[in-house]
């Protein structure tokens, strides 16, 4: 646009000169008069392209390009206009900042170097040329800060506050440009928020919590961004104290003696609460005798109690305590005895000894005729006769021993084992049962011995044993 107007200027110049008539010198003087003028105008210099805007985070280095055409014997120059800051001339630095250099590349660019670039140095930058008049560009240099939290203002990275209680937890950041502030639990549970309103994020410096309650309690994260990476956050720990409370599934346990039991106790406080059993006014211990558990997750604690090998004594009472500063509370569980389930009876035999048929206590010689007067009284007794001298009570006399002899162990063992139930014999077992052997009661089908004669059996039995004793 400057070299059109110039050469018209040119023109006109030369129609005042020449205003009364054109003859071929004169033009021919025209012609040559416009080539100069062109020849010289398309020399000057010119920029070939706009600086571009650049952005480079803090820290980083920078670069601006000032491409300039037809330079000649002209100059540049970089001057920063926020700083109203000569930065270079030509080839030279003239800024005292030693984080500026300039290079040229011998063809048309030169390049405005900007180490470790600092927030002061963001800005318009201008690339001049000292042509007359002067021709000039701008470019502007953006130089973006990544998120910081400033600790300072905000809170504490732990703080308290008791239950049902307000509190404000806040968060600022600086940056370029401005950090955006978002809230979140680091559980990934809702923030109660507004009355409680409940949401998952929350936007603002500052996070308002009212009522608060122990279920609020854990860690929140605070966080900074700003579009430049990266992004950071804090984590702060909001505590809520409050006094502990037990809960006990179990207040009635039952067990037999001789086993084990466990009982057990929840409970919730906050700070942290010294929690232990005790019996009889004692505390607990772990020993042989019992075993303790304690599991904790963050403010709620089970303990277990196992009491190996029950006794009498260790039927009764037992407390479960939680203690911390803000107060102390008790749970109590009460362990009693229960019987052992019943088991069947079992068939109990009891076995003697074997011993021989004839082993017979000895008797004194003198002694036989006496035994032989008072058996002989007896069996009359039995019998209720007299004892006859003829051939035929001889007979039967002698019959008896034989008859004794034979059977004495078999109506012994009958008599006994019908008259006298549970009395045994000598050399012989016995079952406790509620029914006699099947054998007893075929013999005693069989026989059919009434009870006065067995006694009358018995007494000759004994009579032919006397009388059979040698001398």
């Amino acid at each position: 646009m400057i070299f059109l107007m110039t050469v018209i200027k040119v023109l006109l110049i030369a129609l005042n000169i020449f205003p009364s008539r054109f003859t071929n010198r004169k033009v021919m003087f025209l012609i040559y008069l416009t080539n100069l003028v062109t020849h010289v105008m398309m020399n000057e210099p010119r920029f070939a392209q706009p600086i571009p805007n650049v952005t480079v985070a803090v820290g980083r280095d920078a670069n601006l390009p000032c491409v300039v055409e037809h330079l000649g014997g002209y100059k540049v120059a970089w001057i920063h206009i926020d700083r109203q800051m000569i930065l270079t001339i030509h080839r030279h630095v003239i800024s005292r900042i030693p984080r500026y250099s300039i290079t040229y590349d011998n063809a048309n660019t030169w390049l405005l170097h900007v180490n470790q670039a600092h927030q002061d140095d963001r800005g318009y930058y201008m690339c001049q040329v000292n042509t007359n008049p002067m021709i000039s560009q701008v470019g502007y240099l953006q130089v973006v800060v990544p998120p910081n939290i400033l600790d300072i203002e905000s809170t504490p990275s732990s703080v308290a506050v008791r239950e049902n209680q307000n509190i404000n937890m806040t968060c600022r950041a600086d940056g370029f440009p401005a950090p955006k502030i978002i809230w979140r639990r680091e559980d990934g549970e809702e923030i109660a928020v507004e009355k409680k309103k409940k949401v998952l994020v929350y936007d603002g410096e500052v996070l308002p919590l009212t009522k608060v309650s122990r279920n609020e309690m854990g860690a929140y994260l605070c966080i900074a961004t700003n579009g430049v990476p990266p992004s950071v956050s804090k984590r702060i720990i909001l505590d809520v104290e409050f006094s502990p409370m037990i809960w006990v599934p179990n207040q009635l346990v039952g067990a037999p003696a001789g086993t084990d039991v466990t009982i057990d106790c929840h409970t919730e406080a906050h700070p942290k609460a010294i929690i232990y059993w005790v019996y009889n006014s004692v505390m607990v211990l772990p020993s042989k005798k019992y075993k303790t558990d304690y599991t904790e997750n963050s403010y709620r604690a089970h303990m277990k109690l196992t009491i190996r090998n029950l006794q009498y004594g260790d039927f009764g009472n037992y407390r479960c305590i939680s203690k911390n500063s803000l107060g102390e509370t008790e749970g109590s569980i009460r362990v009693y005895e229960i019987p052992l389930p019943s088991t069947p009876s079992k068939q109990v035999t009891h076995s003697t000894i074997d011993t021989r048929e004839n082993n017979i206590i000895p008797v004194r010689n003198d002694s036989l005729k006496s035994l032989q007067t008072d058996v002989s009284s007896l069996k009359n007794e039995l019998l209720g006769t007299s004892v006859s001298s003829s051939p035929a009570s001889q007979g039967a006399t002698a019959l008896v021993p034989s008859i004794a002899g034979n059977n004495l162990q078999s109506f012994g063992s009958a008599s006994s084992s019908v008259e006298r139930k549970g009395s045994l014999a000598i050399g012989k077992s016995m079952f406790y049962t509620e029914h006699p052997p099947n054998h007893l009661e075929d013999s005693s089908a069989s026989t059919a011995i009434s009870t006065k004669h067995i006694l009358i059996l018995c007494g000759s039995a004994l009579i032919a044993i006397f009388l059979r004793w040698p001398a």
